[in-house]
């Protein structure tokens, strides 16, 4: 009878087991198949730049697809900017594929810009690990979404047209918009699956194509544009707060980032405190005439900043003439403020800033990204989608896996705050607010 009843016992252990990595809510993209004991999703910080990627929303995305098209692949590279608008455009390409059920996707690429000329943003592309960690991302959507297939380019299409060329088209064109706004959300994601299938057989009776499938692929890529295109939290906050995730920074990025603010602490520390605001001046040439000029922001910042109590902040900019100017009047109005660069953080040690001396602007730019999620506060401008990024990324510390939407306007959340103008949804770039993911 004991041995009877150890048995069960065991049996029932197993079958919780087993049970335990089928309930999605509890499992990490690497745990539930190596390791049982996942942490509660509420335990986990999404805010950090190097937070773990909870897989489930994306795996239940996949799995309400209930049509996959074998040999329709999208190319997710018909992007450009800093790295906000980079990583909304590949997530929002990625999220469009899985809606419209295609089995494959090239392995996104980045556009670069000019050295000489940040408003030159359409130079040639770099590979995905000039930003990102392409093992990571891999793994991610093989574990998510297994039904797509990433080819590492455009030559590794079975079957792909020689020279190569894709299908362009538009998402939000596929429905009548009526009266909308150029740049408002596609308003027909939910119906986008249903419409590229009316696509893809329009065409092929028009150019007499034969079915999609590996030995007759049909490839996409889309036009320019459409990172702001679908309204985020129609898929749950639970996915919008996790789905970003997919995209992780290189780990050497992360580890200068993560530098950068141990050595932010420090000096924070010679002021009694080891608080430090974060601050992201955006005022290079390429910035927009209409947007909040440097009186504006660094008026707002510094005094919003002492009235904190902050004695010390990070400055993330690109531009070194107008940082210095923000520096001097913290220090002269505002009780002698320290506000410092990433290259000033990192003067005293050598090999940190030779590391980060030998990255691109935009690469650097994702240093400041890291350190700015870690500082104590954050205060950015809108509509800037660097600032957006990060104050969105900072708002999942209010609710972790189910933060609810950041209320537009300018109060803030308690842990960022942007300048800018609220009053006009297109024309404020407010829209963008419901279309960037975190």
């Amino acid at each position: 009878m004991v041995r009877q009843r150890t048995l069960l016992l065991i049996s029932l252990l197993c079958l919780a087991t087993l049970w335990s990595c089928r309930l999605p809510k509890m499992c990490l993209y690497s745990q539930c198949r190596e390791d049982v004991t996942a942490p509660s999703p509420q335990s986990v910080d999404l805010s950090r730049a190097d937070s773990p990627f909870i897989s489930w929303p994306l795996e239940r995305v996949c799995r309400e697809t209930t049509t996959w098209h074998p040999g329709v692949t999208f190319v997710c590279d018909n992007n450009s900017g800093g790295i906000g608008n980079i990583r909304n455009y590949i997530l929002t390409c990625l999220r469009y594929a899985i809606e419209a059920g295609v089995t494959a996707i090239v392995l996104p690429e980045i556009r670069t810009r000019a050295d000489d000329n940040l408003a030159s943003i359409m130079n040639p592309h770099r590979p995905f690990t000039y930003f990102f960690d392409e093992a990571h991302f891999r793994r991610a959507l093989r574990i998510s979404c297994p039904q797509i297939t990433i080819y590492s380019t455009t030559d590794d299409i079975p079957h792909a047209p020689v020279p190569f060329k894709a299908e362009e088209f538009t998402p939000r064109n596929l429905g009548s918009r009526g009266g909308c706004d150029r740049r408002d959300l596609n308003r027909h994601t939910d119906r986008f699956g249903k419409q590229f299938v009316s696509l893809l057989e329009r065409t092929a009776t028009e150019y007499h194509l034969p079915a999609p499938s590996t030995e007759h692929p049909r490839i996409f890529r889309f036009t320019w544009g459409v990172q702001w295109d679908i309204p985020v939290f129609r898929d749950g906050p639970e996915f919008v707060a996790t789905f970003g995730g997919i995209l992780k920074f290189r780990d050497d990025i992360l580890d200068l980032g993560r530098r950068v603010t141990k050595h932010m602490r420090g000096l924070a520390g010679k002021h009694a405190s080891s608080s430090f605001a974060g601050m992201h001046l955006r005022t290079e040439n390429d910035a927009l005439s209409a947007w909040p000029r440097y009186e504006n922001q660094s008026r707002a910042y510094l005094s919003r900043a002492a009235d904190m109590g902050f004695r010390v902040a990070y400055l993330a900019t690109g531009n070194r003439t107008e940082a210095d100017k923000l520096a001097g009047s913290a220090r002269a109005e505002y009780g002698g403020m320290e506000v410092v660069t990433k290259h000033q953080v990192l003067k005293n040690y050598k090999e940190d800033l030779e590391v980060l001396e030998a990255l691109t602007w935009d690469q650097q730019a994702l240093v400041d990204f890291v350190a700015l999620l870690e500082s104590d506060y954050f205060f950015g401008v809108s509509p800037s989608s660097f600032s957006m990024n990060v104050a969105l990324k900072r708002h999942l510390k209010t609710g972790g896996l189910y933060t609810r939407p950041w209320k537009i306007g300018g109060d803030g959340d308690g842990y960022s705050w942007l300048v800018g103008r609220y009053e006009k949804y297109w024309d404020d770039w407010l829209f963008m607010y419901d279309s960037l993911w975190p």
